[in-house]
């Protein structure tokens, strides 16, 4: 077999690329989680609260939210790194041509010249595909970023709308809570122009009817600055949109299952980014170790000159040569870029661990959380009963004249504030369920035309 023929076969053969091993649970997590609901997970876990103006905003966010589309940017550089790191396995091909003038004594010339080169690194130790591989890899984690970012803003919405939600119910209950605070001051007015109140009685009141008026200007300003950031979540300057008017928080569905905590791991996309980050990190050690080995680089010329342009292809000559290049001294660099990438590596796995346990914390906590507040608003709820029913007997004990106004008030704004207390607590419950959605990260999936990729992960 002749020398070019060998050369030709070399230049086809490449080793094959190191194989992008699965990773192993780098910490121990429990098989289940400690509770666990009936209801399925929806595909769009917000669609379970049957809310139509929250899936409204929803839609709007994840289409118009500039810090998601900035996220997408990132993805489509992504794609775009990984493709541009593959460029080293084919062959690069340059072309010159050059014409001049040239004038002596002895008469003028024209010559010209034509020149392709083509070169080409053979990956002997998987070093060129390694590095591609690392990065396709980093283009699939930066999808699940991705899909991280969506479930991140989607949970972001739904829990300052019903944050917005709570605190326009807190202005629908202080206005009438300052209508029975106005009546009690008309009515003490009346009995203390009688001798039957006295002015401190009616001081009291009036100082408890202002500040229920002084709460209502904060829940105002609360419900301004919740209208304001809500517009920017779903991609709008504030004050240019109306928001959707509601005032009565939802009553949960059904608990979710919480599955396995191996579903956990496939559902959730922080994890599987972590996950490839993990799968990167060791292609990039690879390709780190590979660099210490020789490297051979074909090319190959061919090369016509003439003194016309009509007999520029008659003379021509090719060149095919091959060029070894082993490292032998410098200064460590390259011991060190691969001592870098296997901390870099360590501290992707360290990384993933603690996205693991995070990951079961969250729908530990957020189950934990559910539970003990369904048990603090049924608590709650009792209070207001006995609540109602000592404010009656109170109050008319004192239209009797058997105890002062001081009790009588003092009921009333413990009644007022437990009021408040259950309207607060309702919606701390439904964040509480928010979240465990969010830990729990139901299916997603990406847009078509922000998923076209060639990336693979082995």
């Amino acid at each position: 077999m002749s020398k070019l023929h060998g050369l030709l076969i070399l230049c086809l053969i490449t080793a094959c690329a190191p194989k992008i091993e699965q990773v192993p649970l780098p910490t121990e997590i429990a098989d289940s989680f400690s509770n666990s609901g009936t209801a399925a997970i929806q595909k769009h876990w917000w669609l379970s609260l049957n809310d139509p103006q929250l899936n409204q905003l929803i839609d709007q966010a994840l289409a118009e939210n500039f810090s998601l589309k900035s996220a997408y940017n990132r993805l489509e550089q992504a794609n775009i790194t990984a493709k541009q790191s593959g460029a080293e396995l084919i062959p690069s091909l340059t072309a010159t041509f050059t014409g001049s003038q040239q004038y002596s004594n002895t008469g003028d010339s024209n010559p010209f010249s034509l020149g392709l080169t083509a070169s080409y690194e053979v990956d002997l130790w998987g070093r060129i595909r390694a590095n591609q591989q690392a990065a396709e890899l980093e283009a699939l984690a930066s999808i699940e970023n991705v899909k991280t970012a969506e479930l991140s803003l989607s949970s972001e919405v739904a829990i300052t709308w019903y944050r917005l939600v709570e605190q326009r119910s807190q202005l629908d209950l202080l206005a009438k809570q300052i209508k029975t605070n106005e009546d009690n001051v008309q009515l003490l007015m009346s009995r203390f122009a009688g001798a039957q109140a006295t002015a401190a009685d009616l001081y009291q009141q009036q100082q408890s009817l202002e500040a229920s008026i002084g709460e209502r200007y904060t829940v105002n300003a609360n419900i301004k600055v919740l209208e304001h950031l809500l517009s920017v979540l779903i991609g709008k300057t504030p004050a240019t949109i109306t928001i959707p008017q509601k005032n009565h928080l939802p009553d949960l569905t059904e608990q979710p299952i919480t599955g396995l905590s191996s579903d956990l791991i496939q559902r959730r996309p922080d994890l599987r980014a972590a996950y490839f980050q993990v799968q990167s990190a060791n292609q990039r050690v690879a390709s780190a170790i590979a660099d210490r080995f020789p490297k051979l680089s074909l090319t190959a010329n061919i090369n016509t000159s003439s003194t016309d342009l009509q007999s520029l292809f008659n003379n021509w000559i090719a060149t095919l040569a091959g060029n070894l290049i082993l490292p032998i001294v410098d200064g460590g660099r390259r011991v060190a870029v691969v001592d870098i990438n296997k901390a870099k590596s360590k501290e992707a796995l360290n990384n993933y661990a603690t996205a693991l346990q995070t990951a079961v914390k969250e729908v530990e906590d957020s189950l934990a959380q559910e539970q003990e507040q369904k048990q603090y608003l049924l608590s709650l709820n009792k209070q207001y009963a006995f609540s109602q029913q000592a404010t009656k007997q109170i109050r008319l004990r004192f239209m009797y004249g058997a105890i002062d106004f001081l009790r009588v008030l003092s009921t009333q704004i413990s009644q007022q504030s437990l009021e408040r207390k259950q309207i607060t607590a309702k919606r701390q419950l439904i964040e509480y369920r928010l979240k465990l959605y969010r830990a729990l990260a139901g299916g997603w999936a990406l847009q078509e035309s922000t998923t076209k990729t060639d990336q693979s992960n082995g």
